[in-house]
């Protein structure tokens, strides 16, 4: 996979994860706004069943779209990892490996969107000089 396709796929991830946020705190503050969910008064939470259920919609929507961003998210670090791991030079695989096993993996992929090497162009390269 191409570092381009990488990175469309890296900023995608965002996207969706940036949109599901959005969503669930929408929905939040709708709830709270429209009075399906009462906080306060002779009992601590009120909840109106009736208009409940469309907000639990909206929430599914968001955890769905969450779910898809961090799905993406990691399909992303590992097509990174792959692209990286046949690159003569192992810093990049090395920093997007341990970074990532240690839940920074969003930090070495940032690094590798802005400046990582292809390494599908060197594999590329290197079949063109061997069948010229």
């Amino acid at each position: 996979m191409s570092k381009t396709t990488v990175t469309r796929l890296f900023v995608g991830a965002n996207i969706a994860i940036v949109v599901g946020v959005v969503l669930v705190l929408g929905t939040v503050v709708t709830a709270l706004a429209g009075g399906v969910i009462s906080i306060g008064g002779p009992t601590v939470v009120t909840i109106d069943g009736h208009t409940f259920a469309g907000a639990v919609g909206w929430l599914l929507l968001a955890a769905l779209v969450l779910a898809g961003g961090a799905i993406a998210g990691i399909a992303s670090w590992i097509a990174a990892l792959f692209n990286t791991a046949g690159l003569e030079d192992k810093t990049w695989f090395g920093a997007l490996l341990i970074l990532g096993l240690l839940s920074f993996g969003w930090v070495a992929m940032v690094a590798y969107v802005v400046a990582g090497p292809d390494g599908t162009s060197t594999r590329n390269s290197d079949r063109i000089a061997v069948t010229a």
